[in-house]
């Protein structure tokens, strides 16, 4: 019986396994046959849609974030900004045998007292001035309107009173909006006051605990990143640091240039308006622009059309300084971004962020470049990604990692 059976048990477990078999086979040639209705380049173009939708999320979700805590993320970008440009000097003095504490201490007291220093002189300056620009520029909207009527434009007084009397009304039928910016502005006001006190508490501690700081962030990594996220940050550090240092630089030959030309033809308020010129710098591109027209048009209802025209050139020889000499030699080194790529950058900090944006938007997108380039191994050895301030702080002690605070 057993011997009967087990030929047929053994031919009905065949016939179930060719079944199944068969199926299987069906099954594959069907997704075969599906897999053939779509193309190479359509799963290609597949496969990478879902991943940048996947970074495009990760990006937007950090966008609102660093957007809805930008009270705490702008004033730790400007403190990195102002470590990068102070930490050299604490370096200078800890190279000399300074306690590391007390040199950041004394580094950061002797920086706010400069700035303090420098605002002071400014303020003193702009209201012993103040009632003398106030005539002069009193005096120059005469002439102005006197030049309307009896120059080339020949207006009639009629129609400038006509405009000077819809100025007017225009004013008075939009107080409550005036009124309304005038609370928003000193809103502004205390934000910016408030936001100038937290930058300079995480200054200090930038310039005392830097390096901890940093070691601790990096431990969060895994450890095998660990050392790839030390050199890219080491290559985005000296970056901003050169970039930093160069653009002070470059502020300062303009502010000079031009506050020289303001003293010399006597505009009133010159060293306001070199103050100015010094930190509209700051900002690429639309700093200098913005600072030479504030300056032209001072000098132009002050000093009269003669030696406004001669400040403005005086202010496009500066800026052709800048543009063809200051910036090549100075930032070449420092920043590796294309000119278009800093004006495109700068146009998007200016929607994303208004001014902090402008403020911000190079020294980000530099440092950015340097991560990326560190991390797809297309950065040389330190010797050629450092300037020469960094260079003649390793001298003395060695190469030395650096980010973000030594």
């Amino acid at each position: 019986m057993s011997d009967r059976h087990g030929p047929v048990g053994a031919g009905s477990i065949s016939a179930a396994d060719g079944v199944s078999t068969n199926r299987s086979i069906s099954m594959v040639g069907s997704a075969a046959r599906d897999d053939d209705t779509v193309t190479t380049g359509m799963r290609i173009a597949a496969a990478w849609s879902w991943r940048f939708l996947v970074v495009a999320a990760a990006l937007a979700v950090l966008y609102f974030g660093l957007g809805y805590l930008s009270e705490i993320t702008v004033p730790v970008t400007i403190a990195l900004l102002l470590c990068a440009l102070l930490n050299p000097v604490k370096r200078l003095l800890v190279g000399h045998g300074w306690n590391s504490g007390l040199a950041a201490t004394v580094v950061f007291i002797g920086g706010v007292l400069v700035v303090a220093g420098i605002v002071s002189l400014v303020i003193e300056q702009f209201v012993a001035g103040a009632s003398d620009l106030a005539d002069r520029v009193t005096g120059g909207l005469d002439t102005v309107q006197n030049w309307l009527v009896t120059g080339p434009l020949q207006l009639s007084q009629e129609q400038i009173d006509s405009a000077t009397t819809s100025i007017k009304q225009a004013v008075l039928d939009n107080r409550e909006a005036v009124t309304s910016s005038a609370v928003t502005t000193a809103t502004s006001v205390g934000r910016v006051v408030t936001g100038l006190v937290l930058v300079m508490f995480i200054l200090f501690f930038f310039l005392r605990d830097g390096r901890k700081i940093w070691t601790w962030i990096v431990g969060l990594a895994p450890r095998r990143a660990r050392t790839k996220i030390h050199d890219a940050a080491d290559q985005a550090w000296w970056t901003l640091a050169g970039y930093v240092r160069a653009t002070v630089l470059v502020a300062f030959v303009d502010a000079i240039g031009i506050g020289l030309g303001l003293v010399i033809l006597g505009v009133p308020l010159a060293l306001p308006l070199t103050a100015f010129v010094f930190l509209a710098s700051f900002i690429p591109i639309i700093g200098a622009l913005i600072s030479g027209v504030v300056a032209v048009l001072v000098a132009l209802v002050t000093v009269g059309l003669v030696k406004a025209i001669i400040v403005l050139a005086v202010v496009i020889a500066v800026q052709q300084l800048e543009a063809h000499v200051l910036q090549p030699v100075l930032m070449g080194r420092a920043v590796h971004v294309h000119p278009l790529a800093v004006a495109l950058s700068i146009a998007a900090g200016v929607i994303i962020a208004g001014i902090s944006g402008a403020l911000l938007a190079v020294p980000i997108a530099a440092c950015a470049n340097a991560i990326v380039k560190s991390l797809a191994g297309k950065t040389g050895p330190a010797a050629e990604n450092k300037d020469k301030v960094e260079l003649a702080l390793d001298a003395p002690a060695g190469d030395q990692r650096s980010a973000p605070d030594s």
